[in-house]
């Protein structure tokens, strides 16, 4: 069975390609933890059938998230009320976990 994952933050890149857009996502387990998964990750996990995300939007409305394909086969991930860009996903604010931000700086060369 499928569990039920709310995505609540991202971690976003500057690459203008939908499939590069976003690095990761992130969110808080039924515990108080934290999850972070890549998006070949979290791609892999709708695919399987092991994780079905979403995100949710002021008032409750729920989008699911889908893994969509862009012309060159590139998959990625936005939600179903998305175009081609997955705005829902890039709105939603940087994931504040430490290990993004370590990440981060190592790929800046800081």
């Amino acid at each position: 069975m499928a569990r039920f994952l709310r995505i609540r933050h991202v971690v976003k890149t500057d690459r203008p390609s939908a499939h590069e857009q976003i690095q990761a996502s992130c969110g808080i387990k039924p515990d108080g933890s934290h999850w972070s998964l890549t998006q070949n990750e979290a791609i892999s996990q709708v695919e399987e059938g092991t994780s079905i995300f979403y995100v949710e939007r002021a008032g409750g409305r729920r989008l699911d998230v889908i893994v969509a394909m862009d012309l060159h086969a590139h998959k990625y991930l936005k939600t179903v009320a998305d175009g081609q860009q997955p705005d829902e996903l890039f709105y939603l604010p940087n994931c504040p976990n430490v290990a993004h931000e370590i990440s981060r700086s190592a790929r800046a060369g800081r």
